[in-house]
């Protein structure tokens, strides 16, 4: 998710949450968004740490995970491959289900949930990965992408990867109510076009027969309390730390969606089918 790119105006309203608006109040938001782009700056480039490889190499067997989305799934904002998102899952579930586990990550940074498609394109013909994680959202609510579009795409995302027979695992879009460097009203008007996209997300992931982490609810508190510790250089992004709580969160679904586990905590939840 590019910070430069964020916070306009158009992007929140189109996202339905202002449904009118004074010239005057236009341009308040709009000079709020100036500020956040200037706090939130550009530190991190958009090349997230390469971590592709395969985690846990003396367990027996092999494990195949995939990392679709965006920034996030692609893991910027840590410094060290091992500190990403795809890194810290993939050695998670070799450790619990004591095998070996393939990482490829597919997410770029600044896809919107349109972008899932050409990630998709892009694998290697003939690969099947056992578990795939989508983490989108972000940039579609910033982006000015239509909910129902959004997960238009999410849906056929997650049928292409049940015909690879894969198990899918969605993250749903994070709460960027959490952004401190964004003054309000702009923050929570965010916050709550954040929270309309995941609620469709999680319903339309159900639907098509994926697991669902509802980021908001079981990582956001923590981002929310502690934001010097979870937030990276650019106080956008998850730091190190963030990722290894996001990921630790969202092991318990993709246990589950691979047959390890049989309890899911809350904010987790499991397609009827």
């Amino acid at each position: 998710m590019r910070a430069r790119e964020r916070w306009t105006v158009g992007v929140l309203a189109s996202a339905g949450v202002v449904a009118t608006s004074s010239v005057g109040a236009r341009q308040f938001l709009q000079r709020q968004a100036a500020i956040a782009r200037g706090l939130i700056g550009d530190p991190l480039g958009h090349e997230a740490p390469e971590a592709d490889k395969t985690y846990r190499k003396s367990q027996p067997g092999r494990l195949d995970l995939l990392m679709l989305g965006d920034s996030i799934a692609a893991g910027l904002g840590a410094e060290r491959a091992k500190d990403t998102l795809g890194a810290r899952l993939a050695k998670g579930l070799g450790k619990a289900t004591d095998t070996s586990v393939r990482l490829r990550t597919a997410a770029r940074v600044g896809s919107e949930s349109s972008v899932l498609a050409e990630q998709l394109d892009a694998l290697p013909d003939g690969y099947r990965p056992d578990a795939a994680v989508i983490v989108v959202g972000g940039n579609d609510v910033t982006h000015r992408v239509p909910v129902a579009e959004s997960v238009r795409h999410l849906a056929e995302a997650v049928d292409r990867l049940h015909e690879l027979g894969s198990r899918v695992v969605v993250g749903t879009c994070p709460d960027l109510g959490a952004l401190r460097p964004v003054p309000q009203p702009l923050r929570s008007l965010g916050s709550r076009a954040s929270r309309q996209l995941a609620n469709a997300q999680r319903e339309v992931a159900l639907e098509r027969g994926a697991y669902v982490v509802s980021l908001a609810h079981v990582v956001g508190p923590f981002f929310i309390t502690n934001p010097d510790e979870m937030f990276s250089l650019d106080r956008f992004h998850p730091s190190a730390a963030g990722y290894r709580r996001t990921a630790k969160a969202m092991l318990p679904s993709v246990l589950r969606a691979l047959g390890h586990a049989e309890d899911l905590p809350f904010g987790h939840h499991a397609p009827a089918f």
